[in-house]
């Protein structure tokens, strides 16, 4: 009986269970798998190789969209930035940008509207058809000059160098296609394919697709290469591979990549030869691959802060700032880089790299014949080891003592990790050695915990110890905010009274973040164990009821429901940081605004929330939350008697909030209608005021972005108003290219902001003008029936002067239409420059009347 019991006990017996159960969680899972990934990657960052200087990467980054505007640009920017790189003598170009539908501009369907019109057609003019006199032909010369389509396509005829992508969805065909590849596509297609290992019978293919989207045909034709962008991340999403080729229908098409290696070296589609399941050559170069032709690329890491390859501003190149001498004989990527452009992809080296530097890496990892594969004896040798780190853990463990299996255990780890990284880093060579290294990792640490378990006093001690581990653990969680980590650990520990104490204080910690289902948690585990426990009845009835009563902006319900509310006749009021709820005030387009007070002080304050986790999430949420705060500090600096004041900024649970000066009175929005429009008197104070405010701003190089009556706030009873909203407008305009909509009217937008350029303090200028126009007037100065019709009028057409739409000002102000027309000019520097210049010549008209009529208008305040 007892040697039966010995047998069971037996080490050896506990490392044959070891050794199998990791071989079934090998087989039947991707733990070992997402290791052996890993390990991959650390071979891959140090492998060290030099990337080479025949590459360059053209960044459309953060720089170059604050300069020339929001993406997508007209591709008329792209067209010049190809010409110039044509001129300054670069070997290839590639444009890892999609192109598969044609790029309207607004103005250009208005001007072929124009042009059928005038014509007299009703079609727009074929090609070569001469216009119909001087004014035709001026229409038809816009209209050119707005195809951005044809600037671009006449670019790539020119360059003849230039490679563009293509899509391609991966996925198994049910059929054949709906219709056949454009002639465009089909030049590019691989002709020399030979299978001489019966590849296709054994499935070792490069994968097929479902779905074909090529570029435009305008641009196809004209492109020197296509190459299709489809990518094949592993099981983590991560991108080793580079596809090399995708079939679709009846062909095989090379990648991006392989084509613009190709065009660097001046060879064509026809000098690509593939071997299916065994090697792919493109001209002398023989580029190393998996049996489906796939290849594990070698990725650059950077040197000393700059990165693998060189790469500079779009706008930098495009402003003349770089010369374009640097990029002769040279491969020139253009793409995008900015934040929130593109689809960025976790590699090797980084964990959001976007296209085009993975294309740079790309090219030179095949120009530099460095790539990683798994040779044939890779396998072998990796079996080897899993059956020598099984012998090791079945029966050599079994026979040592703990000091000696802890050095062989950490010898035999050593030499598997080392042999793989060794291998990577000087030849390239990846074989899977993580399995016999968890083997034995494994085996000896479960082993010693056996040996250590063996008596009930050793359980006994190891449990005594964990429960204090425990409890110590949970309060330095507690005590670092992380509640919800702190309870897990306190609930592992014994229950006695002094536990409860722990976790009564635990309670009222969530209480105080109004937590409040999570303090009933707490209650409810405190009232299983003593349920007459302190006050314990009244707390968790309480919290049950306030459970069900408060709801925080965000989460679950749309940022416009967001509120936050008391249970009728609670005298518990919530907090928001430091504040005191009070009540609701109302609800904007992002949050919901609050009525506050600090108790310490007895301020009262307005609370502005935005509920920032509803409109974004990842790192894009971290990007906007920092802007929030930045943009926060920033108009907190801003002490003006016309600007709000802004006392604090926060942060709680999902809401992110402002606490500014509490304001009486109303926004001037009420009075921009004709029957309830204000004296001219009062509006020309308004406006005077406004304009020093901004000015004041503006010396602080804060933008509003988003002057309107809406955002000023006017007490009737002292004649005072304030901007408010300053640096909430930036955030607004973040979710707004997230969605990809445009939230209200445009009515007050300057013409820059229209166009999506950047914009300066002569922006905020020209929506108070509108403004003026507005309260003075009862009507808007540019008015359209859908928003694409006010927004070109505002960017193409002269306004009304505002004593046509009411032309008793006339009488009141003779010189205030010429103001108007100053701050409503199209071009910023036609503008005032300043609100101080703004606001002396508003004075000046004051003075100029009085002079010319009495005392009918009081003095500028």
């Amino acid at each position: 009986m007892r040697k039966g019991i010995s047998f069971w006990k037996s080490d050896w017996l506990a490392g044959l269970v070891i050794v199998l159960g990791l071989l079934i969680i090998s087989f039947s899972t991707d733990v070992i798998d997402n290791l052996e990934r890993y390990a991959y990657d650390l071979g891959v960052r140090v492998s060290a190789r030099d990337p080479g200087d025949r590459i360059a990467v053209i960044a459309i980054d953060d720089q170059s969209i604050a300069n020339l505007g929001r993406w997508p640009w007209p591709r008329t920017r792209l067209a010049d930035m190809i010409n110039a790189l044509h001129k300054g003598g670069a070997r290839a170009i590639g444009l890892p940008i999609i192109l598969s539908e044609p790029q309207l501009d607004p103005g250009l369907a208005a001007l072929r509207d124009i042009n059928v019109f005038y014509n007299g057609n009703l079609a727009p003019l074929a090609e070569g058809t001469p216009a119909i006199g001087e004014l035709g032909s001026k229409l038809s010369q816009a209209e050119a000059s707005l195809n951005t389509d044809q600037h671009l396509a006449d670019a790539l005829a020119q360059a003849g160098n230039v490679v563009l992508p293509m899509q391609f969805v991966l996925g198994d065909p049910q059929g054949n296609p709906d219709k056949p590849l454009p002639d465009y596509v089909l030049r590019n297609q691989v002709a020399a394919v030979r299978d001489r290992i019966g590849a296709g019978e054994a499935g070792y293919l490069p994968p097929d697709t479902v779905q074909a989207i090529p570029p435009i045909a305008l641009l196809g034709e004209k492109a020197a290469y296509i190459g299709h962008i489809a990518s094949n991340p592993d099981a983590d999403g991560t991108i080793r591979n580079e596809l090399l080729l995708v079939h679709n229908d009846k062909g095989y098409y090379p990648s991006l990549a392989l084509m613009l290696a190709a065009k660097s070296l001046n060879l064509g589609v026809g000098d690509i030869s593939v071997n299916l399941g065994e090697s792919l050559r493109l001209g002398k170069l023989t580029i190393k691959t998996d049996p489906y032709l796939q290849m594990r690329t070698f990725f650059y890491a950077s040197h000393g802060g700059k990165p693998a390859f060189s790469e500079d501003s779009f706008y930098d190149v495009a402003s003349g700032k770089i010369p374009l001498a640097k990029y002769k004989d040279k491969i020139v990527i253009i793409g995008p880089t900015a934040y929130g452009l593109g689809s960025p992809q976790v590699t090797p080296i980084s964990a959001g790299m976007e296209p085009a530097r993975i294309l740079a890496h790309t090219v030179a990892s095949i120009l530099n014949q460095n790539f990683f594969i798994t040779p044939e004896w890779g396998t072998a040798l990796r079996w080897i080891a899993v059956l020598l780190a099984a012998a090791f853990v079945v029966f050599g463990l079994s026979r040592l003592k703990a000091s000696p299996a802890a050095a062989a255990s950490g010898i035999f780890v050593l030499l598997l990790v080392v042999t793989h990284f060794v291998l990577m880093k000087s030849s390239g060579i990846w074989v899977e050695l993580m399995l016999p290294a968890i083997i034995v990792a494994a085996g000896y640490v479960l082993i010693t915990t056996k040996h250590y378990l063996v008596t009930e006093k050793a359980k006994e001690k190891s449990e005594v110890q964990s429960a204090e581990s425990n409890r110590q653990l949970g309060l330095a969680l507690q005590q670092a905010g992380q509640l919800d980590m702190a309870f897990e650990k306190f609930r592992k520990c014994p229950m006695d009274d002094s536990m409860a104490d722990v976790l009564y204080n635990l309670a009222l910690d969530y209480e105080r973040k109004r937590q409040f289902n999570k303090a009933v948690s707490v209650y409810q585990f405190i009232y299983d164990y003593d349920p007459k426990f302190r006050d314990l009845a009244v707390k968790l009835q309480r919290a049950q009821k306030l459970e069900e009563t408060v709801i925080l902006g965000g989460g679950a319900m749309s940022s416009a429901a967001a509120t936050m509310m008391l249970a009728p006749g609670s005298d518990e009021k919530p907090m928001l940081g430091r504040y005191q709820v009070e009540k609701e005030l109302g609800k904007g387009a992002m949050g919901v605004v609050y009525l506050g007070r600090d108790p310490k002080i007895n301020r009262v304050v307005a609370i502005k929330t935005l509920a920032l986790g509803n409109e974004f999430e990842g790192d894009e949420l971290k990007e906007i939350k920092e802007r929030f705060f930045r943009e926060a500090e920033t108009a907190g600096r801003l002490n003006h008697p016309n600007i709000v004041t802004i006392y604090d900024a926060g942060e709680e649970h999902d809401l992110a909030y402002i606490a500014m000066e509490f304001l009486h009175g109303h926004d001037l929005a009420r009075y921009v209608k004709p029957d309830t429009l204000l004296p001219v008197s009062k509006v020309v104070s308004i406006v005077y005021k406004s304009a020093l405010a901004l000015d004041f701003a503006h010396q602080h190089n804060v933008v509003h972005r988003d002057i309107k009556p809406a955002n000023i706030m006017f007490d009737p009873d002292k004649s005072a108003i304030k901007i408010t909203d300053f640096g909430i407008a930036r955030i607004t305009d973040a979710s707004k290219t997230k969605t990809g909509t445009v939230l209200g009217t445009p009515t007050y937008m300057s013409p820059e902001q229209v166009a999506g350029k950047k914009v300066d303090g002569r922006s905020d200028l020209y929506s108070l003008g509108v403004m003026f126009y507005q309260m003075l007037s009862g009507v808007a100065p540019f008015r359209g029936e859908s928003m694409a019709t006010l927004m070109y009028k505002i960017a193409n057409e002269d306004h009304v002067s505002v004593f046509e739409a009411k032309p008793e000002l006339a009488d009141i102000l003779p010189c205030i239409a010429g103001i108007i027309d100053k701050a409503l000019a199209k071009d910023p520097a036609d503008r005032y420059q300043t609100g101080q210049e703004f606001a002396a010549a508003i004075k000046a008209c004051i003075d100029a009347s009085k002079k010319g009529s009495g005392d009918a208008l009081p003095d500028a305040e």
